[in-house]
């Protein structure tokens, strides 16, 4: 029998070694971008075209590679940092597998130019799935500027599993920030398509934090700050009223490298318990710093994941040290035992000795409490004056409640829909009864509406009377800006996009001026949180945006005739059963099944 094990040609390794390291656009912009940073550069550039598929160039100003260090960069397991494996535990750089060269080239046309500081020439290379097809001495600054071009080329199936440019462009954002984020002291800057989204100066964490989510986020930001022996935090939460319904800024550093934690993102959550919304989500840019030696970072290949020794004391110093800060900056109470403020002497009082003046005493001299009234003369109490007497006894509320139930009862008499708790409506059908969600059932209304109006309806624009500026983070800009054709053909109308705001003239008939920021920002929640696993459609992500944002919300009171022209829209829907994202609009209860209710 033959032998069948054999060793596998090195571009079919590297290929394979590629498919952990390069998963999409955004991984090589990680790999660039970790390596020009541990060159020790000051400023770094990146500049894209179509997302990452057909160009991904980063230029740095670090100290470039020799050209023996050009060429073994390239090769497997080929690596500056690593002498020893006890060295995997000692790691003050980012990249240290000596495989993201080698798997990159082997899916893409690679091309770099290299110089060292006290060098006259670099070094120009090309490579081309795993094959060097040039090699020159070249005049080039000093540092390393690395184009890859044609990602997955040679691997069509991976290249056609790509989302759309707006989601891929959204994951390498992704990582561009989490790189500059940790390292405020080095200036970057990202161009796509020859736009320039960010271009972030050398600065401190504050105002890189604010550079790249905008100068809005400068008044919700909280200083955290605590040292101990076994960890140090510094960074930032901000405060609970900015808190999102959709995870969003949530940054977590391990010595300056972004790390993923459930269970430290679960101390943060904990330590804001009693001053969050339900289902809201606080942001924050955390950095601890922890021995080497307490960490360990080489267990995934994205090198997100991170184990500690003691989570559990970790946990805890993180837990505290965000309380003490809400609580020092008055964002949350602080409790003192020692002292009750109601029993402090006031202060005038402390300074100056004082009487407290008599009060007054005034009497009515021709009170008499055996007269009665003319209108009581006869001794009887009329229902009237009950009446009065009693609602001394019933809130407002419970008044309004009673009055509003009564209401109801009338008009269930003479109508077939009745509105519970301003939240469900209660229609009356052959079989039983039928109760319906009266937001999700507006939302499905309006999704179909939106989406005839975009597929086959003329679009309209209503013009704004005067245009409306509104403003965003360079990201959000640059999402909204790759989804300009698609806006304008349901209807909006722009004036001007500049870095951090963008300028509106008009509008779809159905959003009023008071509704156009609500609804561009749930877009782009939406947008951001549909990145991850779906495959993009704009025009169906904007219908669903703009129905959850402009459909009737729980505690909305609807007239009798509300009531019944959102009931005859959501059964003359395509799918009046189901909302736009996936939930139950009603629930049917047949006559059977309301006797069974009360036993019979």
């Amino acid at each position: 029998m033959s032998d069948i094990i054999q060793l596998l040609p090195d571009h079919v390794a590297n290929q394979i070694a590629a498919g952990e390291v390069v998963q999409r656009p955004a991984s090589v912009v990680k790999e660039l971008l970790e390596n020009s940073i541990d060159a020790g550069a000051s400023s770094i550039k990146l500049i894209l075209k179509d997302a990452g598929k057909t160009l991904i160039q980063v230029i740095d100003n670090g100290k470039g590679m020799s050209i023996t260090d050009a060429r073994l960069s390239f090769e497997r397991h080929a690596t500056s940092k690593i002498r020893s494996a006890e060295d995997l535990f000692q790691l003050h750089t980012k990249g240290f597998r000596g495989e993201a060269l080698a798997s990159i080239a082997a899916i893409a046309h690679v091309e770099m130019k290299t110089k060292l500081e006290n060098e006259e020439l670099g070094t120009h290379i090309k490579i081309e799935g795993s094959k060097v097809t040039y090699q020159e001495a070249i005049a080039t600054p000093t540092g390393t500027s690395l184009s890859v071009k044609n990602l997955f080329y040679n691997i069509p199936a991976r290249r056609n599993f790509l989302k759309s440019d707006t989601v891929e462009t959204r994951h390498i954002i992704d990582e561009f920030q989490r790189v500059s984020l940790a390292h405020p002291e080095i200036a970057f800057s990202l161009h796509h398509n020859n736009n320039e989204v960010y271009r972030l100066n050398e600065n401190n964490l504050r105002k890189r934090v604010v550079e790249i989510f905008g100068s809005k986020m400068n008044e919700k930001l909280v200083p955290i700050e605590e040292a101990t022996e076994m960890m140090s935090i510094t960074g930032f939460v901000a405060k609970p009223t900015y808190a999102k319904k959709k995870r969003g800024e949530q940054f977590f550093f391990v010595n300056d490298r972004f790390v993923k934690s459930p269970y430290l993102n679960h101390a943060v959550v904990s330590a804001f318990d009693g001053l969050l919304e339900q289902g809201s989500h606080p942001s924050y840019f955390l950095y601890l710093k922890v021995p080497t030696k307490s960490i360990d970072i080489n267990i995934h290949p994205t090198k997100t994941e991170v184990k500690f020794d003691d989570e559990k004391a970790l946990y805890a110093i993180l837990r505290a040290t965000i309380k003490h800060s809400l609580g020092q900056y008055s964002i949350a109470p602080v409790l003192d035992f020692n002292r009750d403020s109601t029993l402090d002497t006031p202060y005038d009082f402390s300074k100056k000795p004082s009487t407290a003046s008599v009060p007054k005493i005034t009497v009515d001299p021709t009170f008499n409490p055996f007269k009665k009234e003319s209108q009581k003369s006869s001794g009887y109490i009329s229902k009237q004056d009950v009446g009065s007497w009693e609602s001394l006894y019933v809130t407002t509320e419970e008044k309004q409640e009673h009055e509003t139930l009564f209401e109801g009862e009338k008009e269930a008499q003479a109508n077939k829909t009745l509105q519970i708790q301003r939240k469900y409506l209660l229609s009356s059908i052959k079989s039983g009864v039928v109760l319906i969600h009266q937001s999700l059932a507006h939302q499905r209304v309006l999704y179909e509406d939106f989406l005839e109006t975009i597929t086959v309806k003329e679009v309209n624009s209503q013009q704004l009377l005067f245009p409306i500026t509104i403003s965003f983070s360079s990201a959000e800009i640059e999402t909204i800006y790759s989804l300009k054709s698609d806006l304008e053909s349901v209807g909006f109308l722009f004036d001007e996009f500049t870095k951090d705001a963008v300028t509106i003239k008009g509008t779809p008939p159905s959003i009023s001026e008071s509704k156009i920021t609500i609804v561009l920002e749930e877009l782009l929640e939406n947008v951001n949180l549909d990145v991850p696993d779906t495959d993009f459609n704009p025009f169906d992500q904007m219908a669903k945006s703009f129905a959850k944002t402009l459909s009737i919300k729980t505690g909305t009171s609807l007239t009798q005739k509300e009531q019944e022209n959102l009931v005859n829209n959501l059964f003359s829907c395509k799918e009046p059963s189901i909302s736009p994202n996936g939930r139950a609009i009603f629930k049917t209860l047949t006559l059977k099944e309301v006797d069974h209710l009360f036993g019979s």
